[in-house]
């Protein structure tokens, strides 16, 4: 039985820098589609970029070959084991997560009408304007009850 192929699309999205952030994956794998998203409160973009990879990779249920593919460069580094000054809780566990599968890391350009990572972009914002709004509603109860 051969290893699968799955390729893991990612990006991450914050509003402010720090703030609400949002973060979504999609793995393909055999003409079959997977959406992962997620956020965090108070968070930053790298933060979120990390997270959208782990997520994906946390989604494989057994051993693939896999192609990471990302807009951004931060993501690429550490994925290439080049030096982190920051974010290390994620760094520490994004590598632990990359040695399982075999990972090739491909980056594309940003907001070049790449589908799969257009696709990513929407959903990554899309789960930081939920986490904003939510943050915000809350404000809003405490506000009422003070």
């Amino acid at each position: 039985m051969s290893t699968p192929h799955v390729f893991l699309y990612s990006d991450g999205s914050c509003l402010g820098n720090p703030g609400p952030g949002g973060y979504a994956s999609i793995l393909q794998c055999n003409g079959r589609f997977k959406e992962i998203t997620g956020s965090s409160d108070h968070t930053t973009n790298n933060r979120m970029e990390l997270q959208a990879v782990i997520a994906g990779l946390q989604a494989l249920n057994r051993r693939c070959q896999v192609t990471v593919v990302t807009d951004s460069q931060y993501v690429v580094t550490i994925l290439n084991n080049g030096r982190a000054k920051a974010n290390l809780d994620l760094v520490q566990q994004v590598r632990q997560l990359a040695c399982q599968p075999d990972i090739t890391v491909q980056r594309v350009r940003g907001h070049s009408g790449h589908q799969m990572n257009e696709r990513c972009d929407q959903l990554a914002k899309a789960a930081s304007r939920q986490r904003k709004q939510t943050m915000v509603r809350s404000r809003e109860v405490v506000s009422c009850g003070a």
